[in-house]
C-alpha cells in the first residue's frame, strides 16, 4: 500500500483533515474572490446584466454540483476504495472510465441547456435586456460544458488518492490568469475585444480548458498514486455503472438543491428584475457555502471511503462526525455576520434601492439557519465516500418539497418574499435534521463487512494497464 493511502488509514484524524481541507479551503477563497470580481465587473454594466448573471448562475451552480459534489464524488468514492482495498491497478483504470463519462455528461449538458435555457431564464422573470444578457452568458458557458465536466472528473480521480493539493494549485494558478483577463474581455482592455457580459464567460471556459489539460496531464504521467495506462482500454460497463450508481442518486440530490434556488427566483421575480439581483446577490452567498464545506468534505469523503474499503468502520464514523461538526459551526458563524451586516456583503454588488432591501431580507431570514445546511450537506459527503447515499438523498427531496410548498403557500397568502425565504429557512432545518437523525441512529452509515459491493466490489476488466484481482 503507496505511503499517501496509509496516511489516511493510520494518521491522526483531526491534523489530518486539517492539513486535507486546507489545500480546498484556499480554493473556496480562491474561487469566492473570483466570482466575486466577474460579479463586480459585470454589475458595471447595469442592473440588466447583473440580473441576467444572477439568472444563469443557479444553473451554473447546478452544472458545478452535478459534475464535481455528484458525479465527481461517486468518482471520488470509487477510487478511495478501491486503494483502501489495495487495488491500485483498478483504481487506475477508473481514470479513463471517469474521462468517457465527462465527456459524454459534458455534452448532453450543452445539448439540453442551449436550446431550452431561455424559456427557463424567461419563466424565471428574465426580459428584455436581463434575458439577452442571460442568454448570452449562458450560450458560452453552457455551450462549453464539456469542460466543466471533465475538469471536474479528473480532479475527483486525483482527490481520491488523498491529492487535494494539486486541484489548488491548478486553481490558485488559474485565478491568477482568470481575474485580469475577465475584465479584459468584458470592457476591452489593450488588445482584448470588448466582449460585454460575454467576456466573463469566454474566460470562464479558458480557465476549464487549461484546468483540465494540466489534470489530464498529470494523471498520465505516472507521477502520482495512480498509473493507469497511457493507450485507451477496453471500457466495460461495471466500473462505470459503480459510479453512475452513486452519482445519479448524488446528482438527484443536487438537482433538488438547484431546483429551490431556481423555484425561489421564479417566486421574487413577479419583483421585477432589481428584486432579482437582489436574492440572487444573496443567494450567492449561500452557494459560496457550498465550495466551503466541500473544502472539508472532500477530505472527509476520501478518509471514509478509504477507511471503509479497508474495515475500519469506527474511523470512518468519526471522521465523518467531525467533519460535519466543523461544516455546520463555520457556515452558522458565517449566516449569523450575514444576518447582522447583510450591506456589507450587498453593498460589493450596487446600491440599488431594490436589489439591496431584497437582499438584506433574504440574508436576514435564511442566514441564520445555514448552520443547518453545512451539517447537513458534511453527512452528504461522507454518505457518498461509503458509497451509500440514500439517506442524504431522501433529505435533499424532503427540502426541496417542504421548502417549495411552503412558498407557494406563502404567495397564495400574501405573506410576500419574507414568506418565501422563510420556507428556504424551513427547507435547511428539514435537510440537517434528517441527516443527522441517520446518522445517530446508523440508517445512514450502517456497519459494513469488507467485501460489502459498497466497498470493494468495483469490477473491472483485464487491461494492459491494469489487472483486475478477485
Amino acid at each position: 500500500m503507496d505511503t499517501r493511502t496509509r496516511r489516511l488509514l493510520e494518521a491522526p484524524l483531526v491534523p489530518t483533515l486539517a492539513r486535507m481541507a486546507a489545500p480546498n479551503i484556499l480554493v473556496m477563497v480562491v474561487q469566492t474572490s473570483v466570482g466575486l470580481i466577474e460579479t463586480y465587473f459585470v454589475s458595471m454594466l447595469g442592473t440588466d446584466a447583473l440580473a441576467g448573471m444572477a439568472l444563469v448562475f443557479p444553473v451554473i451552480m447546478l452544472v458545478q454540483m452535478l459534475s464535481a459534489g455528484g458525479m465527481g464524488g461517486a468518482i471520488q468514492s470509487a477510487v478511495s476504495r478501491m486503494l483502501g482495498a489495495d487495488r491500485r491497478a483498478d483504481a487506475g483504470t477508473l481514470a479513463w472510465h471517469a474521462t468517457a463519462l465527462g465527456l459524454g455528461l459534458g455534452i448532453a449538458t450543452s445539448l439540453v441547456a442551449l436550446p431550452f435555457g431561455p424559456t427557463l431564464y424567461a419563466a424565471m422573470g428574465g426580459s428584455g435586456g436581463s434575458l439577452r444578457a442571460a442568454t448570452t452568458y449562458a450560450s458560452i458557458v453552457l455551450g462549453g460544458a464539456v469542460l466543466i465536466w471533465l475538469f471536474n472528473a479528473l480532479s475527483a480521480v486525483i482527490r481520491g488518492t488523498g491529492n487535494m493539493a494539486l486541484p489548488a494549485v491548478v486553481t490558485c494558478v488559474g485565478a491568477v490568469v482568470l481575474v485580469p483577463l475577465s475584465p479584459a474581455l468584458i470592457f476591452g482592455w489593450g488588445p482584448f475585444p470588448e466582449l460585454d457580459v460575454a467576456g466573463g464567460g469566454v474566460a470562464f471556459a479558458a480557465y476549464y480548458a487549461a484546468g483540465s489539460a494540466v489534470f489530464a496531464a498529470y494523471i498520465w504521467s505516472g507521477r502520482g498514486v495512480l498509473r493507469p495506462s497511457r493507450r485507451l482500454p477496453k471500457l466495460t460497463w461495471a466500473p462505470s455503472r459503480e459510479i453512475l450508481r452513486i452519482g445519479v442518486l448524488s446528482g438527484i440530490a443536487s438537482v433538488t438543491s438547484n431546483v429551490t434556488v431556481i423555484a425561489a427566483t421564479a417566486f421574487v421575480g413577479a419583483a421585477g428584475p432589481a428584486a432579482v439581483a437582489g436574492y440572487g446577490t444573496g443567494a450567492r452567498l449561500e452557494y459560496l457555502l457550498v465550495p466551503l464545506v466541500f473544502g472539508l468534505g472532500s477530505p472527509i469523503a476520501a478518509i471514509v471511503g478509504t477507511a471503509l474499503g479497508a474495515g475500519d468502520h469506527a474511523r470512518a464514523r468519526q471522521a465523518a462526525l467531525t467533519g460535519a461538526v466543523v461544516a455546520g459551526a463555520l457556515t452558522e458563524a458565517i449566516g449569523i455576520a450575514a444576518a447582522l451586516h447583510p450591506v456589507a456583503w450587498l453593498g460589493l454588488f450596487g446600491d440599488d434601492p431594490a436589489m439591496v432591501a431584497t437582499g438584506s431580507l433574504y440574508l436576514r431570514v435564511v442566514g441564520p439557519f445555514y448552520g443547518f445546511f453545512g451539517f447537513g450537506l458534511a453527512l452528504y459527503f461522507a454518505a457518498q465516500g461509503a458509497g451509500r447515499v440514500g439517506w442524504p438523498l431522501a433529505a435533499s427531496l424532503l427540502r426541496m418539497g417542504v421548502a417549495l410548498s411552503a412558498a407557494w403557500t406563502a404567495s397564495a397568502l400574501g405573506f410576500g418574499l419574507g414568506g418565501t425565504f422563510l420556507a428556504v429557512s424551513a427547507g435547511f432545518v428539514v435537510m440537517g435534521l434528517i441527516n443527522a437523525a441517520a446518522f445517530a441512529t446508523g440508517c445512514m452509515f450502517p456497519r459494513m463487512p469488507t467485501d460489502h459491493p459498497s466497498v470493494t466490489s468495483l469490477p473491472l476488466a483485464p487491461t494492459s494497464g491494469a489487472v483486475a484481482r478477485p
